[in-house]
């Protein structure tokens, strides 16, 4: 009997974090009944003698491999500005439950369009018919940005985080005298691209391509190293400490420009992630030097995904791989984002190009009130918790700019 949840029948429900273990100011609370979903979420800013929605809302969805968390040192500065916070562990995540863990299970609740109808049940609930931002991070950013393209009633501006956003997937056009024409699928969702990189002299994959193998999970939660050590060279290896995080722009999706990529993004064929991340472990004196991210914060992480593995995060990748819902998303084609809009990266996160073109479509045709574009020194891609200093303020001055509130 495969798990209609992110755990067993007969475990109790996750329960919120012991205050003890969030930053002063920040609480951790359930939703009930969202989507399907009971929703695990920190918030901060909220009062308590008057609601919640005296103040704007401010929402920030997390990436892979991550949870509501990573936003721990940005809620208190945003809320001192005068927001209500909200960090959801998004669907496949943390301590939110309602999912489904199988591997062969609903796969199509995991995509994007949902994902939005998530966010959307989640400001409802709290009783905010909009909020002032949605926030992004890594692949929390295209949710975010789909957020801000479905419902900029809603979502009055978006800020995009490491992962930029180059607009719905386009629909063939000026093809009706072709004769025998077939949709050619494109980007991750063309099989032809990692069969290109197998044939490389060093054999290649994609790294979303892998995390959409039925091991991917097991490779990680069952580590070698186990799964602290397996964090912990994983969030090494692509932050700013990884002093060859240089990334460049590449000039295109063939096979010979993605192998540019750093093997956390273009891996060798035969080797999991586990075997990647590991021979860039940090050393002991590294780790202690590691002040963004402490051994007792890195736990966090460790416990949460010892416990859930990682196959509800691994799905969104699935969905993108598959090519199944780009049909939805292309009923979308050619629209733009219209409301207020930023991007953030680190200037060392290889996230800004990895999709060859995005960063430039976004600046150029995909955000129409594009208002600043920051790539931060001294982050690579984990760069709310690598900078959170300015992060706050970049955040913070985007807000005042965006609008009321």
């Amino acid at each position: 009997m495969g798990q209609i949840a992110n755990m067993n029948m007969n475990e109790s429900a996750p329960t919120a974090f012991d205050p003890s273990e969030l930053p002063a100011g920040v609480r951790s609370r359930f939703v009930e009944n969202i989507n399907g979903l009971r929703v695990h979420m920190l918030e901060a800013g909220f009062q308590s003698h008057s609601p919640d929605s005296d103040r704007p809302c401010v929402l920030l969805l997390h990436g892979f491999p991550e949870l509501a968390y990573s936003w721990r040192k940005v809620m208190l500065p945003l809320a001192q500005a005068g927001f209500h916070v909200i960090a959801p562990d998004q669907r496949g995540y943390g301590r939110t439950t309602g999912w489904d863990a199988d591997y062969d299970g609903d796969l199509g609740s995991f995509r994007l369009f949902n994902l939005v109808r998530d966010a959307l049940g989640l400001v409802s609930a709290l009783g905010y018919r909009s909020v002032a931002a949605v926030v992004g991070h890594d692949f929390g950013a295209p949710v975010a940005a789909w957020c801000a393209l479905l419902r900029p009633d809603v979502f009055r501006s978006v800020a995009l985080m490491s992962a930029p956003f180059g607009g719905p997937p386009p629909l063939p056009f000026g093809t009706a005298s072709d004769v025998g024409h077939k949709p050619v699928a494109t980007g991750l969702a063309d099989p032809g691209m990692n069969a290109a990189l197998a044939q490389l002299s060093r054999p290649r994959k994609h790294y979303q391509w892998y995390y959409s193998t039925r091991e991917a999970n097991d490779n990680m939660r069952k580590a070698p190293q186990g799964i602290h050590d397996f964090l912990r060279a994983y969030y090494h290896h692509k932050s700013a400490d990884w002093k060859q995080n240089r990334p460049a722009p590449l000039q295109s999706w063939r096979a010979e420009a993605m192998a540019q990529l750093p093997t956390y993004y273009v891996m060798d064929f035969d080797r999991g992630m586990a075997e990647t991340v590991a021979p860039e472990m940090p050393s002991a004196a590294e780790i202690a030097a590691c002040k963004w991210l402490p051994d007792s914060e890195l736990s966090v992480y460790s416990t949460e995904y010892a416990r859930t593995g990682f196959q509800g995060g691994l799905q969104w990748y699935r969905c993108t791989t598959s090519g199944k819902f780009t049909a939805e998303l292309q009923l979308f084609a050619g629209r733009t984002i219209d409301v207020p809009a930023c991007f953030i990266a680190g200037k060392s996160d290889w996230g800004v190009y990895q999709k060859p073109g995005d960063f430039e479509k976004m600046q150029t045709a995909a955000c129409t009130q594009l208002l600043g574009c920051h790539l931060v020194d001294g982050a690579g891609h984990w760069v709310q918790q690598e900078q959170p200093l300015v992060v706050n303020r970049l955040l913070t001055e985007f807000l005042r700019s965006a609008g009321p509130g």
